[in-house]
């Protein structure tokens, strides 16, 4: 929770400046003024603390960053979301590479990869060496989870962002 301004209730606090120069402690509203003189904030960043350390932020600067920092835990929260990319065994150099772009902007965005290229017949090795390549090229955007499974009539492997 945030602490600013009017609702700090304590007499006195140590004060840090807006670049970071140590003011002191000082009584509470004169440290208000100072904080109104500046056209900012007056921040308190702990409490367990007699004086409490507060510090001057630039006006709205210390609310955004507590909502930034919700939105990043509530981001690392939620579960991975799999897209699948389907592939043949028999995939052309420029699909396979529009293929890889388009796995790796879904990694970069947080998102795990699950690549699939269906099989018929006896391309199981070759599906094999397909994805082999694909998680070698696809290293600097992710880690790949499983190992690749083959299996009927298609061959699988998932891919997590790094």
């Amino acid at each position: 929770m945030l602490i600013m301004n009017e609702k700090i209730k304590a007499a006195e606090v140590e004060l840090t400046g807006l670049n970071g120069e140590n003011l002191g402690v000082m009584p509470r509203e004169e440290a208000l003024k100072l904080a109104k003189a500046a056209n900012a904030d007056l921040v308190c960043t702990s409490l367990m603390s007699s004086p409490p350390p507060c510090k001057l932020a630039a006006r709205g600067t210390a609310k955004q960053a507590v909502q930034k920092d919700k939105q990043a835990a509530r981001r690392q929260d939620m579960p991975l979301k799999v897209k699948e990319l389907r592939l043949t065994v028999h995939i052309e150099d420029h699909d396979y590479e529009t293929k890889q772009r388009q796995a790796e902007k879904l990694l970069a965005s947080g998102n795990a990869v699950q690549l699939v290229v269906r099989i018929q017949g006896k391309e199981g090795p070759k599906a094999k060496e397909l994805l082999e390549r694909l998680v070698k090229d696809l290293s600097a955007s992710g880690t790949k989870e499983t190992n690749i499974q083959v299996s009927g009539k298609q061959a699988a492997v998932r891919v997590n962002p790094s």
